[in-house]
């Protein structure tokens, strides 16, 4: 009874609205950088659903909101179909409570692989039909990497895949401004050989290569948890990342330990981060890439996910005053490809209807993906959209990155249970850059680990 009042009083607060099927901010056929025969060929498709409402909840509030709201007009527009949207500011609570109250909507959309695996083994999901984890396979970019992603246990205990991957956000970029490297003569590392080389290089010349930032109150320490992540893929297997990620391989492990030390060889060495080593853990991470801006630059390179620009100087043009290259990874270790740190949202099934199943068919049109791309804040790894559609050259180059990489890898610290991915990993990073070591760190983070009950 608690349970459907709660979803009561939410479904009140979130103001349901359809979206509206005469708002298509392109008009179908009208630009070339837009793949307007696939959204036709969906048209003829599914015109048997007109009339049908179709209830989507998802993690989008504001302008992300908006923007999606723009995507649901052209399935609207194409099924005549009744599309509701809504969210929550807990939604990650919200989607629990609807589902145990059995009044889930259609379509569940989650940034949480570990919440939706939770769903789907106390049978909340519909599995995805038949031939939809072997297209995300051969249509995405390390496609088996995004399959396994959505592939849980069910309540049967055995494995589906659930979840449909859509909107990814990257992780693995080294940002730096061209005009600080033009006149220094340096060039973009391609290899990490190359690029510890480059960070020696600008020690000798006078300068200091890194600014790294671990401050975020009270979530201080998160950035460099995602520095270990991108260096675990550069120098472990995927398997290892993943038994990592699942506490089958320890936190002290040798393989762990030796990647939280090689975290060590930037972060702990003076003379490679702006404000010495004891800065570190007391920047605040949106202040910190602001050195290399200034003039001269208090730092070359800064390790930061695709969202920092937001917190560059106003008025930064990307591409000209600042840019970005992929997190480069081990020459000598060429087997394992090129991994991608990321993150994404995941959509599921919560309650079965022939316009649900629609709706999965149009997330495999690349009309649902450029919509958004043409505007703001959108990759994608599907590899049959127009790369010409993103918004700006940035976009672009890193839909590229997600499109070219062999090994797609979320953030592990999101995997691992909340007192550890969110607690005692991150203390343990600002305890490792105050002084402690790796091995040290390791050890109280498994025993943390090892405590849970």
């Amino acid at each position: 009874m608690k349970h459907l009042l709660l979803a009561g009083v939410a479904a009140l607060c979130l103001g349901i609205t359809g979206a509206n099927a005469a708002d298509l901010k392109f008009a179908p056929g009208q630009d070339s950088k837009f793949n307007w025969k696939s959204y036709e060929d969906f048209k003829k498709a599914h015109g048997d659903i007109k009339g049908q409402t179709l209830t989507i909840f998802g993690p989008w509030r504001g302008d992300d909101e908006k923007l999606f709201r723009s995507v649901l007009a052209y399935f609207n527009d194409a099924t005549g179909a009744n599309v509701q949207y809504s969210s929550s500011e807990n939604y990650e609570q919200q989607i629990v409570i609807d589902t145990q109250a059995g009044s889930p909507p259609n379509i569940a959309i989650l940034p949480q692989p570990g919440l939706l695996q939770d769903l789907a083994s106390k049978g909340f999901l519909v599995p995805l039909k038949e031939g939809t984890a072997d297209w995300v396979k051969t249509n995405y970019g390390a496609g088996e990497s995004w399959v396994g992603l959505g592939t849980y246990k069910g309540k049967d205990g055995k494995d589906a895949f659930f979840a449909f991957p859509y909107k990814a956000d990257l992780k693995s970029l080294v940002w730096y401004v061209p005009e600080n490297f033009e006149e220094a003569g340096y060039k973009v590392p391609k290899t990490m050989e190359e690029l510890i080389a480059l960070s020696d290089q600008i020690v000798k010349d006078g300068g200091t290569p890194w600014c790294i930032g671990l401050g975020s109150g009270g979530a201080t320490g998160w950035p460099a948890t995602d520095w270990v992540e991108d260096l675990m893929l550069r120098m472990n297997t995927p398997e290892t990342y993943d038994g990592w990620v699942n506490n089958t391989v320890k936190f002290n492990d040798p393989k762990v330990v030796g990647v939280i030390d090689e975290f060590g060889k930037f972060a702990k060495n003076e003379k490679y981060v702006s404000g010495g080593v004891a800065a570190v853990a007391s920047t605040d991470f949106r202040d910190s890439p602001k050195g290399l801006f200034d003039i001269p630059p208090k730092c070359y390179l800064h390790h930061q996910a695709s969202f920092i620009p937001t917190f560059f100087p106003e008025g930064t043009k990307l591409g000209t005053d600042a840019d970005f290259f992929y997190m480069p990874t081990f020459a000598s270790k060429p087997e394992l490809g090129t991994p991608v740190l990321g993150a994404g949202t995941l959509v599921t099934i919560t309650k079965d209807s022939p316009a649900a199943q629609a709706f999965i068919d149009f997330l495999k049109t690349p009309i649902a993906h450029e919509v958004w791309m043409a505007q703001s804040g959108f990759l994608t790894p599907y590899k049959g959209v127009k790369t010409e559609a993103y918004a700006n050259d940035a976009l672009k180059k890193q839909g590229e990155i997600l499109t070219t990489a062999t090994t797609f890898r979320f953030d592990g610290s999101d995997l691992m249970p909340g007192k550890i991915g969110a607690g005692a990993f991150w203390t343990g990073m600002v305890d490792f850059v105050g002084g402690k070591s790796a091995q040290q760190v390791g050890d109280e983070i498994q025993k943390a680990w090892d405590g849970l009950k």
